[in-house]
């Protein structure tokens, strides 16, 4: 405990400059975290360079300026592990169909005021970026009209573009969401209706057009957090499989900050534990 305390002081104290350019503000992070996963069971207490994968992503949490980190889970076995390395759980309800509605239920537990920013950060990510998770809780609190923020990053391949497990956003010129999908948006009229991009003719419409992949971070004010779970799913949600359309549907802001990465490597399948794992050890040794 106190070797893994020291290593997060001195990688906070490396990332310093980068802190030092952001405005420090009061928020939470919630780190929503289930057994059950159709493609990978029992994924956050996979091992990964001898570590559990949530605990990476908590000690990853930490480097953030958030002014705490809690986990929130329904099972025991995750309650048993995390134990091992903090006592900031929060057991939850297994009903919940998603991490936002146990991150609505944790803010009514704490009895936290309207006005908390809370950061989801999900439990596979374990490379996440603690400068991305600042800026996700400095973009909502900097923009008072939003109810949510979220990241996005400039689409560099046509393949990107078309691929349905790459979300796309589309921005306004406040930086606000218009709209999410797993379909090409915009959609270029003209060079589209071939059956197959040129290279030079995909390189000029990636140089001219602004696609953006959306990043799955997100920030909440505890109020919309609130709310959100008293709205039914709407059509757009199921249709596209991106909750975040109930938000944009029942009129709720959602601010987009554009990065010029993404947030790291996710675990979704086994093979992914491997990647991690390698890029941990290019990083730290």
């Amino acid at each position: 405990m106190i070797l893994t305390h020291c290593i997060l002081r001195w990688q906070k104290e490396k990332q310093g400059k980068l802190y030092n350019n952001m405005k420090k503000i009061h928020y939470k992070i919630v780190i929503p975290a289930r057994y059950a996963s159709s493609r990978l069971p029992g994924k956050p207490l996979r091992l990964i360079a001898g570590k559990t994968m949530i605990q990476h992503t908590y000690e990853r949490a930490l480097l953030s300026e958030a002014s705490e980190v809690i986990i929130a889970t329904d099972d025991q076995r995750i309650v048993d592990a995390v134990s091992q390395f903090t006592h900031n759980i929060v057991m939850t309800s297994a009903d919940h169909t998603s991490g936002t509605e146990r991150l609505a239920e944790v803010v009514e537990q704490k009895n936290w005021p309207d006005d908390m920013i809370i950061v989801n950060v999900q439990g596979d990510e374990p490379l996440i970026s603690p400068v991305h998770i600042n800026l996700v809780a400095d973009s909502l609190n900097s923009n008072t009209k939003a109810g949510m923020s979220t990241l996005a990053s400039k689409i560099v391949t046509i393949e990107e573009v078309f691929d349905p497990n790459i979300v796309k956003v589309v921005i306004d010129h406040q930086g606000y969401a218009l709209y999410f999908s797993r379909a090409v948006i915009p959609w270029s009229r003209d060079s589209f209706v071939q059956s197959a991009i040129e290279e030079q003719t995909a390189k000029i419409l990636l140089k001219e057009s602004q696609w953006f992949h959306h990043i799955g971070l997100y920030a909440y004010r505890a109020n919309t957090l609130k709310q959100y779970v008293t709205l039914p799913a709407c059509m757009l949600e199921k249709t596209e499989s991106l909750e975040q359309l109930r938000m944009l549907y029942n009129g709720i802001a959602i601010h987009v900050s554009v990065v010029d990465d993404s947030q790291g490597q996710g675990v979704d399948v086994e093979i992914d534990l491997k990647k991690v794992e390698t890029l941990l050890k290019e990083k730290y040794g």
